[in-house]
């Protein structure tokens, strides 16, 4: 992958999809491209892939670098609401902004993208989009520290992807551990 200052470096891009309620990892994938935005769309196709007894995704919380139009269609068609940061956002939202009223309801010839900021923009959707900080970045940040997996051991993209679903199995272990003595 290309890498900051110019040059490549052999990395890799892991993807996790973390159910809200357990934190439990539900579709993994690794990748070699540096951008998120081809990303979600596999992923989504993952999340459909599993058996309806596990139930269904019902939205999706991403950050601004999964946006494109191509991708809260793709959400749409598969009946997933989508919820991804239209930009980056500030990390604590003024006052005015977190009381703020819902705005008008777009038309309904809206597309999916202008329902999508539509939705970011009213008090639900702002509710809903906080919950991607606590949803994935815990899970990663604890793999990392905690898990102590920082890097990859093995070489070549096979072997690499192999680690990375033996790390999901892992934390998946770890937290149904954690979960059945709660």
């Amino acid at each position: 992958m290309p890498v900051a200052g110019g040059g490549f470096e052999q990395c890799y891009n892991a993807q996790a999809a973390v159910a809200a309620g357990s934190l439990l990892i539900v579709a993994n994938d690794l990748t070699q491209a540096a951008n998120d935005k081809q990303q979600l769309k596999p992923m989504i196709d993952q999340l459909k892939a599993l058996p309806k007894t596990l139930g269904r995704a019902r939205r999706v919380l991403a950050d601004s670098g999964y946006l494109s139009e191509a991708n809260v269609e793709h959400c749409a068609a598969a009946k997933i609401e989508p919820l991804i940061a239209m930009k980056r956002e500030r990390h604590n939202a003024r006052w005015k902004e977190r009381f703020a009223a819902d705005p008008k309801a777009p038309p309904a010839s809206a597309s999916a993208m202008q329902q999508m900021a539509h939705r970011l923009k009213t008090r639900r959707g702002r509710k809903l989009y906080a919950l991607r900080k606590q949803t994935p970045e815990p899970v990663f940040g604890i793999i990392k520290s905690v898990m102590g997996f920082r890097q990859f051991l093995l070489r070549g993209f096979d072997n690499a992807r192999g680690e990375w679903n033996l790390v999901t199995m892992s934390w998946n272990i770890r937290r149904m551990f954690a979960l059945g003595t709660a």
